[in-house]
C-alpha cells in the first residue's frame, strides 16, 4: 500500500474510533450513574472478550438492554441514512436530495399510521412491518410512474417522489384526523418525528446486516457514481452501464432507508447535510466520501440521539427536532460558505 493510499484510510481510522468511542461515553450519560469504563467492560465481557463479568447485575442490565442497543441502532441509522443521501445526490445530480426524496418516509409513515390508528395487521405486521411495507408501497408507485420502457430519467423519478409522497401524506393527515383519537394521535406525532426509544438487539439485528449490505453494495459502485458526476452521456463513453447502475443504486438505497425509517420513523436532515460535511472532509471521490459519510452520520446521531433522551428528563424529545434544529442552522452555515466560494 503506497503513503497516498494510507493517507486515504487515515480519515477512515479515525471515524472508526470516534464512532465506538461515542457509543461507549454515550451508553454511560443518562439518569443512572455509570461510567464509561463500565459500558467498555460490560462490552469486551459480552461480547467473550474477558471471562468474569465485574459489574453490577444492575448496571449490567442497564447499559446492555437499554442503552447499547439504542446507542448501536442510532449509529446504523446515521450511518445508512447518511449513505443513502448521498447516493441520491449523486444519482439525481441534486445537492438538495435526501433519502426521503422518494417518498419512502411518507409511505413508511402512511404505513405505521395504518398499523397505530386503524390497527390493521397490528397482530402479524406490528408497526415497524407496516411501516417497512408502506415505504416499498411508496417506492414501487414512484418507480411504476417515472419507469419507461427500462429507462429510469432522474428529474422525473424526483417528481414521481414528492407526488406520492404528498399524497401518503394526505392520507396520514386523513386518518389521524378521522380517528381522532388523542392518545394515539400523541403516538404517531411522536413516531413521524422520529424516535428510538424502546429499542432492543431485535431492532439492531434487522437493522446491522442491511446497512452493511446496502453500503458495501454503494462503496462497489463508487467508481462508477464518480463518471456520473459528469453527465449520462459521459459516463456511458467511459464504460458505465447509467440506466443499469441507476437501478442498482435506487433500490438499494429504497430498501436501505425503508427498513431503517420502519425502525426509527422519519428523522430528518441526517441524509440531507452529512454528505456535505463529508465533502468538506474528503471531497467528492465516492469511494472515500461514502464511508466517511456513514462515519460522520453515526456519530451525528448518537449525540443527536443523547441530546433527545437526556435534555429534557425525564421527558424526551424526539430525535428528529433534534436533528432538525442542529441540521437546519448547519445546512443553512455550508451553504453560506458555498456561495462565499463561487
Amino acid at each position: 500500500m503506497t503513503a497516498t493510499h494510507r493517507r486515504a484510510w487515515v480519515p477512515v481510522a479515525l471515524g472508526l474510533a470516534l464512532v465506538l468511542g461515542s457509543i461507549v461515553v454515550a451508553s454511560a450519560i443518562g439518569p443512572s450513574s455509570v461510567g464509561p469504563a463500565d459500558v467498555w467492560m460490560i462490552l469486551v465481557h459480552k461480547i467473550g472478550l474477558t471471562p468474569h463479568e465485574r459489574v453490577a447485575p444492575i448496571v449490567e442490565a442497564i447499559v446492555w438492554d437499554l442503552r447499547l442497543p439504542r446507542t448501536v441502532l442510532a449509529a446504523l441509522v446515521g450511518g445508512g441514512l447518511a449513505v443513502a443521501g448521498a447516493v441520491m445526490q449523486a444519482v439525481t445530480r441534486n445537492p438538495l436530495a435526501d433519502p426521503y426524496l422518494l417518498g419512502l418516509s411518507s409511505g413508511a409513515a402512511l404505513g405505521a399510521v395504518v398499523v397505530l390508528v386503524l390497527g390493521i395487521g397490528v397482530g402479524s405486521l406490528g408497526v415497524a412491518g407496516g411501516a417497512f411495507i408502506g415505504a416499498l408501497v411508496a417506492f414501487a408507485l414512484v418507480i411504476g410512474l417515472a419507469v419507461s420502457g427500462r429507462r429510469l430519467d432522474a428529474a422525473v423519478t424526483v417528481l414521481a417522489g414528492v407526488a406520492v409522497g404528498t399524497i401518503c401524506s394526505a392520507l396520514t393527515s386523513l386518518i389521524v384526523v378521522v380517528e381522532a383519537n388523542p392518545f394515539k394521535t400523541r403516538e404517531v406525532d411522536f413516531w413521524l418525528l422520529g424516535s428510538l426509544a424502546g429499542t432492543t438487539w431485535s431492532d439492531v439485528l434487522i437493522a446491522a446486516p442491511v446497512v452493511l449490505a446496502c453500503l458495501a453494495v454503494c462503496v462497489l459502485c463508487a467508481r462508477s457514481m464518480n463518471a456520473m458526476a459528469f453527465g449520462d452521456a459521459d459516463a456511458r463513453a467511459l464504460g458505465v452501464d447509467t440506466a443499469r447502475l441507476r437501478w442498482i443504486l435506487l433500490v438499494t438505497c429504497a430498501l436501505m432507508t425503508g427498513v431503517l425509517v420502519s425502525l426509527s420513523g422519519a428523522i430528518g436532515f441526517v441524509g440531507l447535510l452529512l454528505p456535505h460535511a463529508a465533502r468538506l472532509i474528503v471531497g467528492r471521490d465516492h469511494r472515500r466520501l461514502l464511508p466517511i459519510s456513514a462515519l460522520a452520520g453515526a456519530v451525528f446521531l448518537i449525540w443527536a440521539d443523547t441530546a433527545a433522551r437526556t435534555a429534557l428528563q425525564p421527558r424526551e424529545i424526539p430525535v428528529g427536532v433534534v436533528t432538525a434544529l442542529v441540521g437546519a442552522p448547519a445546512f443553512a452555515f455550508l451553504i453560506r460558505r458555498r456561495r462565499r466560494a463561487l
